[in-house]
């Protein structure tokens, strides 16, 4: 797994005329490859008029699937270069369309391939973008008298404390970055006097703190 990734930080549309042509870019995080071509079918639907919904998509942390359509554009002119775009600026689970309303104006192939990247450049950086880090579930058990003021140093220690269980013992559950995962058990030893223990289980991605 990748240690980390960047997505888009939320869905929105970033407007550029560009001699004459609109171009709208809508952009979306995707979990999947079905939600991507939903969005794309969405965008389709509200702008039916357009000259042309062109999109491209990448999913995946280690980019696995990636795909792009030029819908009618010259070949590689349009879905590539805004790939592309999404590959240079390392996004992933993330939906691009963009959507062109014909002004009159030829751009000539290279022309098109500079405003369909350009555009989405833009809306990345109209939109922003958060990155997403590995991390290795864990579950912390501890006992009701140390458990109040262990949550208290978990959090005020900028933990990633995900729930927090009471039954007759209590549990917790927290993310760690695998490289923290030998020097948070001798922590977790030391501030709970060996009581505590702490089993770890799977990966999953979470925001990353600065």
């Amino acid at each position: 797994m990748q240690e980390q990734y960047r997505t888009v930080a939320r869905a929105g549309v970033h407007e550029s005329e560009i001699n004459r042509s609109r171009f709208l870019c809508s952009l979306a995080p995707a979990a999947t490859e079905e939600e991507a071509q939903d969005f794309v079918a969405r965008v389709r639907k509200e702008h039916p008029t357009a000259s042309h919904n062109c999109f491209a998509y990448v999913i995946g942390a280690d980019a696995s699937v990636q795909k792009a359509s030029d819908d009618g554009e010259p070949g590689g002119t349009a879905g590539v270069p805004m790939l592309q775009m999404l590959m240079r600026r390392e996004m992933r689970y993330v939906v691009a369309v963009v959507t062109r309303y014909y002004g009159g104006v030829k751009l000539g192939a290279g022309g098109l391939i500079r405003a369909y990247g350009g555009v989405v450049g833009e809306a990345l950086d109209a939109l922003g973008t958060l990155t997403r880090q590995r991390f290795r579930l864990a579950t912390i058990h501890v006992d009701h008298q140390r458990a109040g003021k262990l949550e208290n140093d978990l959090r005020a220690t900028g933990r990633d404390v995900r729930e927090v269980r009471y039954a007759e013992a209590v549990t917790m559950d927290i993310g760690l970055p695998d490289g923290d995962v030998e020097a948070f058990t001798a922590w977790l030893a030391d501030t709970t006097a060996g009581t505590a223990t702490l089993e770890l289980g799977g990966e999953a991605y979470g925001d990353a703190t600065a």
